[in-house]
């Protein structure tokens, strides 16, 4: 039960760390939500996924890219500036997830 209340916390706020600039920008609400949502189930995945033994750092940063490929195939179709900082935030967020489960879980 532990376990599940740090990982929630840990979504809560990488979500945050990445929706605060999109609420400064004043984006849409569903993009919002959506971002918040996609960090906040993050830690979930990359806390129990077995890969492949990667080093531990690198499997965060694979992981949140490769999930976070096909929402950002949709935003390329009618922003294409939007895609560099979404491809850098997914996997550098991705293998924090994964430094904060190495040091603290």
């Amino acid at each position: 039960m532990k376990e599940i209340l740090i990982t929630a916390l840990i979504g809560i706020i990488i979500g945050a760390i990445d929706v605060l600039p999109m609420i400064k920008m004043k984006l849409d609400k569903y993009s919002i939500i959506s971002a918040f949502v996609f960090y906040f189930i993050l830690p979930f995945i990359i806390v129990n996924i077995d890969f492949y033994d990667f080093v531990w750092w690198l499997k965060g940063g694979v992981v949140g890219f490769m999930l976070a490929l096909p929402i950002i195939i949709m935003v390329a179709k009618d922003d294409k500036t939007s895609v560099p900082p979404m491809l850098i935030m997914s996997t550098v967020l991705g293998m924090i997830i994964s430094a904060i489960q190495y040091f603290f879980m």
